[in-house]
């Protein structure tokens, strides 16, 4: 197996790609060495270096494989020409890949991508050393700190992670003793700007340091194939001096790559943005803009980036100017560097804490995405874009919004004071597509005889609410059950943020309504629930009960509005039950706990528990009926339950659902409606030994 080193950047533009592109350059002269870009946004940047675009993309046309021979024993091999390669990539492919190559690469150089997505593990499970590169100030140590940390969840212990300074300023600089107590790990090399003179002799110390493979005079190239012995084939004299090779490698990494280049484009960025700032109002432009206005503006900023790239001549490469022309509609149209993550699909949870802080869920784990805003007043901006639409206001009177974005995104944003640092925003995102039931059993939510159970319980009209913590999915699961009731009944949804996504022709929405500007004309969940009363409505589904209306719900059961569905936040049955008694109580009356409960027993017949598990999965952990009451408790009794057994050595939840046996009394009322359910499908499923 070839020596692989995983170069990655404590934040952008510290200098990541080009001390991997250096190292792999620098080891490619003794010995076959693969230089891997790892980026998955799309940018290119390893093409863009060695003028390899035309060479990859004609490979990739070939085998599905992006690589290209960029100088003598040197390969690179690009992951994703596009964000949209980048977001279904998979780790098999890789691995085929990297089994492919393993016997004549003698060093992997990668330039590891943020966030660290699962199609890289291959390569960092196989990884002899991990390079952290940080600037030596008081921010690029705190930003360190971060990547270290998500190094630490990608399971890189600090044992395999080294530092690697990258100088560019010795204003403020922080000493290097004080990084390495700061991070607790060992500071392998400080590397000068590429275009320094002293920057080749501390890359050789670097390398030095590093290597501990043979020397292999020996030029291989790389060729991933099944039916070739990969080293077959070796560059002769001819072919490293017929001009496939332009240039020195070194010096166009250098002059790609430089600070003077980047300062440049930082440059001409700001003259675009100031530009097109004069030309055109963006604070007017909200996230529900007309789409024909937002062609024609889009089409404006495009002819000024155009025109102001045609009088600087020379700065941007003709991808960079594309890269950069998409940026700067993003900042201006867009939500900036939200635009990526909201595109891409496995992203269900977008977390800004700040300018440079942008966190995601990805498969029900929390990772850093590596985006960042320019700066502050262009995260306020985003925030007004999203709420100016639809007639919300955010200031220090009224620092705290909740918004919905038009592909139905919800959004909740806070600015000081009650942000104390920087203003905040959270997107929950959902499917573009329903999920269905189908669905949820092939994630391994719940088994088929789990949803035919369920299916028959909507049916037959049982009231049903779904417990759950945040994030564990009672919104996802309250869509495909209501996609169960009959499409002749009448639906009527009443929901604090529209999520539901009922496919049923008769269906009326509901949505309440905040206080506007002066704190006037609320209109809460309550009262859209006693209002619904008045609609004749076959069933009423709550999005979420978080306060007073579940005594309105309550209500509503128990007077002949069978078949009702709502979500709670508990987590599990019992704290389910308890919490719908404090709920209650906050509608201001003075009711007995004792009449309480019975109006819980009476109205509820089943709970169906989510929680999201330690690995990121999302199941439904129990299904409890209520029974009734035994003295002053409400009695409830658990059908089938998710039972745990710990975790798999790839981290994933060892368990299975498991049938506690009991005779659930609602059989009678399958029986009254001519629900067709057999309790011996779920005596399939393993019988619990005992129940908890």
């Amino acid at each position: 197996m070839p020596e692989i080193f995983f170069v990655v950047g404590a934040k952008g533009g510290v200098g990541a790609t080009t001390i991997a592109t250096q190292l792999a350059t620098h080891f490619a002269k003794t010995r076959p060495t693969l230089l891997v870009d790892g980026d998955l946004s799309g940018r290119r940047a390893g093409a863009v270096i060695f003028n390899a675009i035309a060479k990859i993309d004609a490979r990739r046309a070939q085998d599905d494989f992006g690589l290209a021979e960029v100088g003598p024993n040197l390969t690179l091999f690009e992951m994703a020409f596009s964000i949209h390669d980048g977001f279904t990539i998979k780790p098999d492919k890789i691995e085929q890949f990297l089994r492919s190559i393993s016997e004549t690469a003698k060093t992997i150089v990668v330039d590891a991508p943020q966030p660290f997505a699962a199609a890289v593990r291959p390569f960092a499970v196989r990884a002899a050393q991990f390079l952290l590169v940080i600037e030596p100030s008081m921010l690029g140590v705190t930003g360190g700190r971060v990547m270290q940390l998500e190094l630490l969840k990608f399971g890189v212990p600090d044992s395999r992670l080294s530092a690697v300074v990258a100088v560019r300023d010795t204003k403020g600089r922080v000493p290097s003793a004080e990084i390495e107590r700061s991070l607790r790990i060992k500071i392998s090399g400080e590397l000068p700007p590429v275009d320094d003179k002293r920057f080749e002799r501390a890359l050789v110390t670097l390398a030095g340091k590093l290597d501990t493979s043979p020397q292999q005079a020996d030029l291989l190239v790389l060729q991933p194939s099944t039916s070739t012995p990969l080293g077959e084939r070796r560059m002769n004299t001819r072919e490293k001096s017929n001009g496939k090779v332009n240039g020195p490698v070194a010096q166009r990494a250098s002059d790609m790559m430089s600070e003077r280049q980047r300062t440049a484009r930082d440059e001409l960025k700001a003259q675009i943005h100031r530009e097109v700032s004069r030309r055109i109002d963006f604070a007017a432009i909200g996230a529900n803009a007309d789409p024909l206005r937002m062609e024609e503006l889009r089409t404006e900023v495009e002819g000024t980036v155009n025109e102001i790239v045609a009088r600087n001549p020379g700065i941007c490469s003709a991808e960079e100017v594309a890269r950069l022309r998409q940026e700067i509609i993003h900042e201006c149209l867009g939500l900036g560097p939200l635009e990526d993550l909201m595109a891409d699909p496995d992203v269900s949870e977008i977390m800004v804490n700040g300018p440079d802080r942008i966190y995601v869920e990805r498969a029900g784990r929390i990772e850093f995405s590596g985006k960042r805003f320019n700066d502050e007043h262009q995260l306020r901006l985003v925030i007004e874009r999203i709420i100016s639409p639809i007639g919300r206001h955010i200031d220090e009177a009224m620092p705290m919004v909740d918004a919905r974005l038009p592909d139905g995104s919800r959004v909740n944003a806070t600015i000081e004071p009650l942000s104390i640092d920087y203003p905040t925003i959270t997107i929950r995102r959902f499917a573009k597509e329903r999920l269905k039931t189908e669905d949820l059993i092939s994630k391994g939510s719940m088994t088929p005889e789990m949803a035919d159970m369920l299916r028959a319980c909507v049916e037959s009209r049982l009231n049903v609410v779904i417990s759950g913590g945040t994030g564990s999915g009672k919104t996802t699961l309250l869509n495909v059950l209501s996609g169960y009731i009959p499409a002749n009944e009448r639906i009527i949804t009443i929901e604090d943020a529209a999520e539901l996504q009922l496919h049923q022709e008769h269906v009326v929405r509901m949505e309440a309504r905040p206080p506007n500007v002066e704190g006037r004309g609320a209109i809460p969940i309550r009262e859209l629930v006693r209002n619904s009363l008045r609609m004749r409505p076959d069933r009423i589904v709550v999005g979420e009960c978080r306060g007073g209306e579940a005594l309105d719900m309550l209500q509503a059961m128990n007077t002949g509005h069978d078949g009702s569905l709502t979500t709670i936040h508990a987590n599990t049955p019992r704290d389910c039950l308890a919490r719908i008694e404090t709920m209650v109580l906050m509608a201001g009356f003075e009711i007995p706990v004792r009449a309480i409960r019975e109006q819980v027993a009476g109205a509820i017949d089943l709970i169906v528990q989510t929680s999201r598990l330690r690995d990121g999965s999302r199941k439904i952990t129990s299904i409890s009926e209520v029974v009734g009451m035994e003295g002053d408790v409400v009695s409830t009794q658990e059908i089938v339950r998710f039972d745990q057994r710990g975790l798999d050595k790839e981290g994933k939840l060892v368990g299975g659902f498991v049938y506690t046996g009991v005779q659930p009394s609602f059989m009678r009322r399958f029986e009254e409606y001519g629900i067709s359910f057999q309790i011996e499908r779920l005596s399939s499923m393993r019988i619990a030994v005992a129940a908890w």
